[in-house]
Parts: C-alpha cells; sequence; structure tokens
C-alpha cells in the first residue's frame, strides 16, 4: 500500500432532507440505511482501507460529531478526526485538510518530496454499489495526478435526466488506457461546470452524452491544490499559512478555535474547480448514489409487488402503491390508500408527505425548529 496516499472524507452535514430519520444530533453519516449494521461513515472507510493506510485518513468534521466519529471507527486516532468550530463550506474544510497533511509529510522528513503526496477527497455520506471498480477507478486518478499537475474529479454516467445534481461537460480525451477499460473511458479534460438543471435541460444533457453528474469526490497531489488555493482562494490560504508551524501540534486546536469562522463559506467548486485550467474527469460507473433524499433511498432500496418500501420497521399495505416507510425497528405501520408517500418516524417526530415534494423537507425541518426551538431538530 503506498503511504504517499491519503483520504479525506468531509463528514460535518445535517442532511437535513432526511429529516426526521437523520438529526441536528445524529445526522445521515452516522445512520445505518439499509440494515446492514455498518452507517454510511463507516462503509465509506471500510472502502478506502484496501488503498489508503489507516493512519492516512482524516475525517473533517464539525466539533459536535468527535465523538461519534471516534465511537464508530474505533481503531482511529483523535488527532485524525479533524474538528471544524464552524460551518464554512468545503473549500475551508479541505484547506484544514490539505494543511495538516502538509504538516504530516513535514514530519516524516520528506521535506524535498512533500508536493508527492496524492490525496483523494470524499464526501462520508454517498453509496457505492460496485466497491472494487471504484477502488479501480481511485488508484487510476491517483496514478494520474502523480504525474500531472492536475485536480481531478470523478463524473457519473447518467442514466436519467436528474435535476437535483450538478453536471461537468466533457472536453478531450487526455488518456486513454485500454487495460483500465472497464473501469472509464478516459480521462478528460472539463469544458465546464453547469449547476442544477431543470428538467428540459437535463433531458438535453443526458441525450448529448457529453455531460457528467459531478460527484463530489476529487483527487489532486498536494502540490497542485496547495498551488491552487494560493492562485484563486488566497483569502483561505493565507490563514492558514499562518498556522502552518502549529498543526499537528498542541497549538492546532486553538489556533483552528479563533481562525477557522473567520474563513469565507465557499466550495471547493465554485472557489477553485470552476476556475483552475488543469481540470480533468474521470467517466465513472460503479453504481454511484449521493444518497441526498428520500427519493433515492426509494429509488435504491428493495420493492413489494405495489413498489412500496419498508425499512427498519414492518408494514402492512391495504390499496397503497409507490410508497416509503420507515419507523423504528419493532414498530408496525398499517397503511390505506396512500399513494407515493414518504412515512417516517423518528425520536418523537412523524413526518407524512408526498415523495415529489421532498425539496420541501429542509423547509419543513427548518420550520419545525423556528416554531419548536430546537426540540425536534
Amino acid at each position: 500500500m503506498n503511504k504517499n496516499n491519503y483520504c479525506v472524507i468531509m463528514a460535518g452535514g445535517v442532511g437535513s432532507r432526511f429529516w426526521p430519520f437523520s438529526r441536528n444530533q445524529k445526522p445521515k453519516q452516522f445512520l445505518d440505511f439499509f440494515g446492514t449494521g455498518r452507517s454510511l461513515l463507516q462503509m465509506t472507510i471500510d472502502r478506502f482501507r484496501p488503498i489508503v493506510p489507516i493512519e492516512n485518513i482524516l475525517i473533517v468534521t464539525n466539533v459536535l460529531y468527535r465523538d461519534q466519529v471516534l465511537e464508530q471507527i474505533p481503531d482511529m486516532k483523535a488527532d485524525q478526526v479533524l474538528c471544524e468550530p464552524a460551518r464554512r463550506n468545503t473549500a475551508p474544510c479541505i484547506a484544514y485538510a490539505v494543511a495538516r497533511i502538509q504538516a504530516m509529510e513535514k514530519a516524516k522528513g520528506a521535506a524535498q518530496d512533500i508536493g508527492k503526496a496524492k490525496i483523494v477527497v470524499a464526501p462520508s455520506d454517498h453509496l457505492i454499489l460496485q466497491e472494487e471498480t471504484f477502488r479501480q477507478t481511485i488508484q487510476q486518478g491517483f496514478d494520474f495526478v502523480e504525474s500531472n499537475d492536475a485536480l481531478l474529479t470523478l463524473g457519473m454516467k447518467p442514466t436519467r435526466p436528474e435535476t437535483g445534481y450538478g453536471y461537468i461537460q466533457m472536453g478531450e480525451v487526455v488518456e486513454h488506457d485500454d487495460e483500465r477499460a472497464s473501469v472509464g473511458e478516459g480521462i478528460c479534460k472539463v469544458k465546464a461546470f453547469t449547476e442544477k438543471p431543470n428538467l428540459e435541460l437535463a433531458k438535453v444533457f443526458l441525450e448529448s452524452g457529453d455531460f457528467l453528474w459531478n460527484s463530489g469526490i476529487f483527487l489532486w497531489s498536494l502540490e497542485s491544490i496547495r498551488t491552487a488555493f494560493n492562485e484563486f482562494l488566497p483569502e483561505v490560504a493565507s490563514k492558514f499559512k499562518e498556522g502552518a508551524d502549529m498543526m499537528g501540534t498542541s497549538r492546532e486546536d486553538e489556533f483552528i478555535q479563533a481562525m477557522f469562522p473567520t474563513c469565507p463559506s465557499i466550495s471547493i467548486d465554485y472557489g477553485v474547480m470552476e476556475k483552475a485550467k488543469n481540470v480533468y474527469v474521470i467517466p465513472s460507473d460503479f453504481g454511484w448514489s449521493d444518497l441526498g433524499t428520500w427519493g433515492s433511498l426509494y429509488e435504491l432500496s428493495d420493492k413489494d409487488e405495489n413498489e412500496n418500501v419498508t425499512l427498519h420497521s414492518e408494514a402492512t399495505y391495504y390499496d397503497s402503491h409507490g410508497n416509503i416507510v420507515t419507523l423504528p425497528k419493532g414498530h408496525l405501520v398499517v397503511v390505506q390508500g396512500l399513494e407515493n408517500c414518504i412515512v417516517a418516524e423518528s425520536d418523537g417526530v412523524l413526518l407524512i408527505c408526498k415523495r415529489d415534494a421532498e425539496q420541501q423537507i429542509r423547509q419543513f425541518f427548518l420550520d419545525a425548529e423556528i416554531k419548536h426551538g430546537g426540540k425536534f431538530s
């Protein structure tokens, strides 16, 4: 296993679109959605273990979730959990991890090769069905960023006109390896990133064959991402430079507590990827879902003869079709005359709404938080 491989797992989100199942105190990355006995975070770590040394895996999360991370990943040391004192989106999150990896490399005494560390950045709450193909794709990415000054992302081949994802437009193919034909069609230059489209535009993207779903998974060398931060987000890079000597020491936490909340809230996509010229994408297909909504969970789950999904609990259906029902284990729900609905109960909150209203769930969550003072959030 290559000791220069690093993995950064972003695990600070709340997952409010999965309320009430996902809550402020235990968001979706810590939940076992499919009854496998493993949370999404644990599945993510398991996925990277064969290709990244466990000591080189860092989890960036909110300070509120530090203990939950250590409980779920017991062989991870406390100093591998980087705690954000405030939520500032993905660019400061990644900058923090990059600063720590730089300190880790210096501690190894590899000053002359410090930029050669290779980093994969991934969310903690995605689902990957074909894990071996995923690892082959990541290795392809590691090989590419090792020999190229590149900011690389994985783009998923679209299977439907999805309006919930951003898209990546592919440019020219810059690397094609016949031995990797089963993994992808080659690494492409990125022509453009696009925001989440409306349905008509999503259909155009699908039919053109030139667009991929933006997965939010990135690879780069330490040197390439440091250079990119310095050029495109100097207001973030400069803050971490001030504390470079404190990273990996007893003074790191005090520095981060004071500095991190002053960082701008900005995504790595908007702050770096959409501006840089050395951005590439691997067209990928390994059974990916960002598991971002009840709708995506419904699509991935086993269904009965009437297209109903039941998770964790027991359910009996009468004249009902296309529902997703999840209650605490040991509970029974009887459903009559319900079509295409979400029925979810957790910790004193019962949600019943139409599946096509799932984008409103975040607003339901916010309204409940305001009305009840956070009691049910």
